[in-house]
């Protein structure tokens, strides 16, 4: 018996160290500096054309967007307004986007006002600030406080470098945005605080365009992992 408990001891320390070897070699290889860039006109442009391609006067006129992400909260987004209703589980909180403190809570559907509310409160601030970035990013890359660079990549195509040095949850993310030929984004990779891997890439698909005319995504790939949006609509 002693002898079997060995061999399962030591076959279980072979498995854990090949899993040991192969997530290192997976964060070896798949971890990126990040790339430099040239800031100016040039890089503006690039942008510029990323707008345009998606509608950006569209989406600045669209007064109402709804989405749900992953499946699990739900965003009814007033954004003329400021104010967005986040739904998740038995929460409701009405969002006030311009002064957080006036903002409602309810839980299963009675107002709450109780010592946690604040807490709430900024959970779904958080939960807004994530979530509506997988759907509206490219509109925020002329957003206060971003820097903007060009950057080559393969084939000596443009891409195009946001970076974030302030606003949101982590100031200092970095976004590489790669475009297509109608300068639709198709994926962009990531340099954010919350990853531990720099470079990370994420796919923009499954675009569809609203009835105000702006296009917005309703598909992300991480690697093997899809992050979708469903019920996408802007009025």
């Amino acid at each position: 018996m002693k002898k079997i408990f060995k061999i399962i001891g030591f076959s279980l320390l072979g498995i854990f160290f090949l899993i040991f070897v192969i997530l290192t070699l997976f964060l070896f290889t798949n971890n990126k500096p990040l790339p430099e860039g040239k800031q100016g006109e040039e890089a503006d442009q690039l942008a510029r054309e990323m707008l345009e391609s998606l509608s950006y006067d569209s989406y600045k006129n669209t007064e109402y967007i709804e989405w749900t992400f992953r499946g699990k909260t739900q965003y009814q987004w007033f954004k003329n307004q400021g104010r967005c209703t986040v739904i998740w589980e038995n929460v409701e909180v009405e969002l006030n986007l311009i002064k957080k403190e006036r903002s409602l809570v309810f839980l299963d559907e009675t107002e709450y006002n109780g010592p946690d509310k604040i807490n709430i409160i900024n959970k779904a601030l958080s939960k807004f600030n994530n979530d509506s970035f997988w759907l509206v990013a490219p509109f925020k890359v002329f957003d206060s406080g971003t820097e903007r660079r060009l950057v080559k990549v393969e084939n000596e195509n443009d891409a195009l470098l946001v970076t974030y040095t302030k606003g949101g949850n982590t100031p200092g993310d970095s976004y590489l945005w790669y475009l297509n030929n109608e300068s639709i984004p198709i994926s962009y990779e990531m340099w954010v605080q919350k990853y531990p891997l720099g470079g990370i890439p994420a796919t923009w698909e499954e675009w569809i365009t609203t009835s105000r005319g702006a296009k917005l995504p309703q598909l992300h790939k991480i690697w093997f992992y899809e992050l979708k949006l469903s019920s996408v609509q802007g009025i």
